[in-house]
């Protein structure tokens, strides 16, 4: 049972990191139906750009700001120059930012160099709690707090605001919207922007976690991120939190009971929800 509660929370830990960036995914996707496979490269330079600015400062708390903002302004130049070009054509979407995920991890070696950066849990993270036999490790429930925190907030903004109400009709009749005096491309920019410094949040929380970065982990997490986008549902918000979950816990337990398929595992739920269910899982929170 120890064990099993161990491995337990380093699967929600890990899913909650996975969720940041899938949520930024799904937003982008559902909302504007962008398929943007940048988004690792934000999550990098989230991760770069926010320990920056943590070794400078010696605050955490600014790091994940420095992170946020590096985000947010990544974000405006890749809607404003690479995404508005092809609105509309899934098929150079996913060519033009792909090319730009590759140029924005090279310039990652370009500005911080080509070696991986070694990084540390900041010391009232660090450590554990014992519990019986059980070790829970702070850092990681620090994560799955931020991760419920995170879905909880944007779970109100999009259901029980004036802003998440314009978004919803916006995704629903454009032209609607547009005839109101409402300016839908900004606020089309405005959740790119959102999505991609959720992106970069993640990755500088991912990076305390794995306790290295590197500008490949940009390629590596994506992956991970658009897996569980397709199992939870493309543009559902709700479907992504489970489907991270479910792709965390499933690497957490396969990863100690059968090492050998821990890399393939998620691969194998993509392709048994492409084959049985290609909607996604939970397709029925589309709404959230």
């Amino acid at each position: 049972m120890d064990l099993f509660i161990s491995l337990f929370i380093n699967g929600l830990a890990t899913g909650m990191l996975i969720f940041l960036l899938a949520a930024g995914l799904t937003l982008i996707f559902g909302l504007m139906d962008v398929l943007n496979f940048a988004h690792g490269g934000l999550f990098v330079w989230g991760a770069y750009s926010g320990i920056f600015v943590y070794t400078w400062s010696g605050s955490f708390i600014v790091g994940i700001l420095g992170a946020i903002v590096t985000g947010f302004v990544l974000g405006w130049i890749t809607e404003k120059l690479i995404i508005t070009p092809v609105y509309g054509n899934h098929v150079q979407q996913i060519l033009i930012t792909l090319g730009f995920m590759l140029v924005l991890s090279e310039c990652i070696k370009v500005v911080f160099g080509p070696n991986s950066i070694p990084v540390d849990v900041p010391s009232y993270l660090a450590g554990s709690w014992e519990i019986g036999e059980v070790i829970v490790i702070k850092y990681r429930i620090f994560i799955i707090v931020i991760g419920l925190v995170i879905f909880g907030i944007f779970q109100y903004v999009l259901k029980k605001t004036k802003i998440g109400l314009i978004v919803r009709a916006g995704v629903m009749d454009k032209e609607m919207v547009q005839v109101l005096g409402i300016n839908i491309k900004r606020v089309f920019l405005f959740v790119f922007m959102t999505g991609s410094a959720m992106a970069a949040f993640g990755g500088m929380l991912m990076a305390p976690y794995s306790g290295v970065i590197y500008a490949e982990m940009g390629m590596e997490y994506a992956i991970l991120g658009f897996i569980v986008v397709v199992i939870g549902g493309m543009g559902s918000f709700s479907g992504s939190l489970m489907a991270a979950i479910l792709v965390g816990l499933a690497g957490s337990f396969m990863a100690y009971y059968v090492p050998y398929l821990s890399l393939a595992v998620n691969m194998i739920l993509m392709a048994i929800v492409l084959i049985f269910r290609p909607q996604g899982l939970f397709t029925n929170a589309k709404e959230g």
